[in-house]
Formats: structure tokens, C-alpha cells, sequence
């Protein structure tokens, strides 16, 4: 037994008491780094007029709670449109991406279906060049996309890296499973759909969480195909109220509802309100598909 420890690498010893001290002190600092300002953010969101002005902008201290940020926001102002329009936009784009990676993904994977090689070397091909800002603008504008909810959807559908890796799992699982369901009569719709995505949850989950934060964050397209300031989605409002520091006036911002006299919050409160916003639905639901993260990356990843 002493000479199987001897015989361990270094890497492979436990580390000594300094070691250990200074990596959870590394930790530790790094963790500060990362929640302090998400801290001050949801501090600022939820305190009352009084500490903002006291503080003289970013509150660090607690001098209250108050929620009249957020009831301004989701009073039917623009911000609450904006919500929905996200929700919505990822939600159906999602769930589009998905349909059409799955599909793609499990097509390339068959050595002999129909123009295989060709539409692979197309999507490959995409690595290195991606389309211009100009000419797919030209081509949303002429399929009259421009305003519409699926030009935030449509040129953005398909990710070649998630083609890419779905592919590469599905050719990792074993073909004997596909070979004995054709034989007993079963269409490759049955095979895809019934045996090889129960065996791909993993590699599911994270595309679609990858497809889902992209459609979330996603506010370029918004900025080049929608001119409608009332089909924004929440990520352009952010945009142009809190990094461009556009004024939220209460007849853009906060509803009808909040408008009988109640006073609104500060400024400042509603545009860390807007970010704490932001950041809810990304923080609640990828610890859901993190146990499979690792994995449906790993043995989904291209190999050789």
C-alpha cells in the first residue's frame, strides 16, 4: 500500500494545508467579486426613494424595502410588453431551434441520407464564413419579416456548433439499436423520435438551454428588424434605458394603472429593477439542466 501512494503522481496527492487555504481563499474572492455587484443591483431595485437620493445613487447599505419598482414595471408599460415579448420569443424560438437541430442533426448523422455530404460541408462551412449585417438584412426585408416577431427568430434558428455536437452524439450512440428497429419494420421518424432522443435528454437539455439564453439575451436583431418600439424585446429596453441611460418617463415605462396619483420610484431604482429582471429567468433555470451540462457537452463533442 506504501508503495502504491509512492508511486502516485504529484498532481494525484492532496494538497497540503497552504494549498488548501489559498485556493478557498481564491474562491472566496472571486465569489465576492461576482455577488457584490449583483447584490447592489437587487439592494438598489428594492429600496424606497429616500435611501436612492441618500445615497446619492447605488445603495450599499440597507434603509428599507420597498417594491415600487417592480410595480411600476409590470403596471402595463412598455417593460411589461417587453417581458412577454421575450417570454414569448423564447419560448417559440426554442422550441423551434430545437425541432430543427434535432432534425438536421439526426439527417447528418445517417451516412446514407440524401445529400449528406453537401449539407454537411454547407454547415461547416458556415464556421469560417459567417453572412454579412447588409445582405441578411436585405433577405429579411424582402420575405417582409421587418416587424415581425419571427425575424427574431428565423435568422438565428439553427447554431452550427449545436448542429455539430447533437450530430456527433447521435453518431456516438450504438447503431446496432437503429439496425434491429429497421429490421422490425420501424421508419426512421419512429427511430428518431421513440429510441434515440430518450437516449439524448442530456445533450437536449443543454442545446436547448444554449438556444434558450441566446434568444433571451438576443437584442441585435431587435435593433436592425423592429421598428415598433411596442414589440421590443426586454434585453433592447435594457439596452436603451439602463446602458445608454435613456430617461424612463412614466408615460413609456409605467402603465395607466400606476398613473391615479401613487408616487413612482426612483429612476434609478426602476433601471436595477430592469437588470434584476433581466437576469431572473437565466439564474432559475439553467441549476435545472446543470447536472446534464457537463455531460451532453463532453460526449457530444466533436472527437479525433
Amino acid at each position: 500500500m506504501s508503495t502504491l501512494f509512492k508511486d502516485r503522481p504529484v498532481w494525484a496527492e492532496r494538497p497540503g494545508l497552504p494549498a488548501r487555504a489559498a485556493k478557498n481563499t481564491t474562491l472566496a474572492v472571486i465569489a465576492v467579486v461576482i455577488l457584490f455587484p449583483l447584490y447592489v443591483v437587487i439592494l438598489t431595485s428594492l429600496s424606497p426613494a429616500s435611501a436612492v437620493n441618500s445615497a446619492g445613487g447605488l445603495v450599499l447599505v440597507p434603509q428599507g424595502i420597498s417594491f415600487q419598482a417592480y410595480a411600476d414595471l409590470f403596471s402595463g408599460g412598455v417593460v411589461t410588453r417587453a417581458v412577454l415579448v421575450s417570454l414569448g420569443v423564447t419560448a417559440v424560438g426554442t422550441l423551434v431551434s430545437l425541432v430543427a437541430t434535432v432534425l438536421a442533426a439526426y439527417g447528418l448523422s445517417q451516412p446514407g441520407s440524401l445529400w449528406h455530404r453537401p449539407l454537411l460541408f454547407a454547415v461547416l462551412l458556415t464556421f469560417l464564413f459567417a453572412p454579412g449585417m447588409i445582405p441578411l438584412y436585405l433577405l429579411v426585408s424582402n420575405v417582409g419579416l421587418i416587424d415581425s416577431y419571427w425575424s427574431l427568430i428565423l435568422p438565428t434558428a439553427v447554431n452550427a456548433f449545436n448542429l455539430v455536437v447533437m450530430r456527433a452524439f447521435f453518431m456516438n450512440l450504438p447503431q446496432e439499436i437503429g439496425d434491429s428497429a429497421r429490421v422490425d419494420g420501424a421508419s426512421e421518424w419512429t427511430i428518431m423520435t421513440r429510441l434515440v432522443l430518450p437516449m439524448s435528454k442530456g445533450v437536449t437539455a443543454v442545446v436547448g438551454l444554449f438556444y434558450a439564453v441566446g434568444y433571451w439575451n438576443a437584442f441585435f436583431n431587435a435593433i436592425l428588424y423592429i421598428n415598433d418600439n411596442a414589440k421590443w424585446p426586454l434585453q433592447l429596453v435594457l439596452r436603451q434605458y439602463v446602458q445608454q441611460g435613456q430617461q424612463l418617463s412614466s408615460s413609456s415605462v409605467i402603465g395607466d394603472a400606476m398613473q391615479g396619483g401613487t408616487a413612482s420610484a426612483p429612476n434609478l431604482a426602476i433601471q436595477m429593477a430592469i437588470v434584476v429582471v433581466a437576469l431572473v429567468p437565466v439564474t432559475f433555470v439553467y441549476p435545472l439542466v446543470q447536472k446534464h451540462f457537463t455531460k451532453g457537452v463532453i460526449i457530444g463533442a466533436v472527437k479525433g
